[in-house]
């Protein structure tokens, strides 16, 4: 059977750049293992699949080239517009049901924002045996004179491994070595590694997503790290904004430069949750057999 998959850049800054995910809109009779040969065949870091829901507006489901993820972030981005650009969610509320839950969106005209929770952060003291702050920063061609912090492990959803660099020339100079990366990031339960470097302009901070093990060497905008940063940003690095900009892609082999906003929710100066959001353009439409 025939399957039309929707390219959708998500995230994109001023209608350029992005992180392109495909969209599958009528999943109801599909198999893990068909919605899984489906991904294979986009080739794309995450394809989702979307059926009914009896919880939640939409049941969202999201695969890999290799495996199917809890969460993600540009995926969900990439949904909800297209489906209010078609008329097939009305604003300004929707939600989506997951294998980890529901979470609900909040649509704002052409631009879409998914919930996710409150920050919980693992430091050096509780890392797994065998993983440790230098052979993370090993695994970048790093040493520790080269980072403002010690790498921490952040999750609002799911985990990833940050490491926060001093420069923007620095993330540029990365040496990842895939193979451990991806040997880290399974320790931690962690989608990968989000290495960034803080500016002075309009973005808080500039990253770059590694995740290997989930068959994703670099991607251009990973919303479901940069909510956890924007947390880490608050809580450990003094930057005490509700709402902040990420940008990413910047820096991979073929920039694709993506804009990531991110709304903290707050409650007596304490982290809550979060929405993180932006805006997706669809580029095409494919069809798999």
């Amino acid at each position: 059977m025939a399957h039309t998959v929707n390219i959708v850049n998500a995230f994109v800054d001023e209608g350029k750049g992005g992180n392109p995910a495909g969209v599958v809109l009528d999943a109801d009779a599909l198999s893990s293992a068909e919605k899984l040969r489906i991904a294979q065949l986009v080739g794309l870091s995450e394809t989702a699949f979307v059926s009914r829901s009896q919880v939640a507006g939409i049941k969202l489901e999201f695969f890999t080239p290799s495996r199917q993820i809890a969460h993600c972030g540009h995926a969900t981005i990439a949904t909800f517009s297209l489906l209010a650009q078609r008329g097939l969610v009305t604003g300004p509320e929707s939600s989506k049901e997951t294998i980890d839950g529901t979470r609900r969106i909040f649509l704002r005209g052409s631009e879409a924002y998914m919930e996710q929770l409150a920050p919980t952060y693992i430091d050096e003291a509780i890392f797994p045996p065998g993983v440790s702050a230098n052979r993370i920063l090993a695994s970048l061609g790093l040493t520790p004179g080269r980072v403002a912090a010690p790498p921490c492990v952040v999750g609002t959803g799911n985990r990833f491994v940050l490491v926060h660099v001093r420069s923007e020339a620095q993330l540029a100079e990365l040496s990842p070595d895939m193979k451990e990366i991806a040997a880290v990031s399974e320790a931690f339960g962690a989608i990968g590694y989000y290495v960034f470097a803080t500016t002075d302009g309009e973005f808080a901070a500039t990253a770059r997503m590694f995740g290997p093990c989930y068959g994703i060497e670099e991607e251009a905008a990973t919303g479901m790290a940069a909510g956890p940063l924007a947390c880490y940003l608050y809580d450990r690095a003094g930057l005490k904004r509700a709402e902040m900009l990420i940008r990413q892609g910047a820096y991979m082999a073929t920039p694709s430069p993506s804009r990531i906003t991110v709304e903290l929710k707050l409650e007596q100066g304490r982290i809550v949750g979060l929405f993180a959001g932006g805006m997706a353009k669809l580029a095409s439409s494919i069809t798999v057999m």
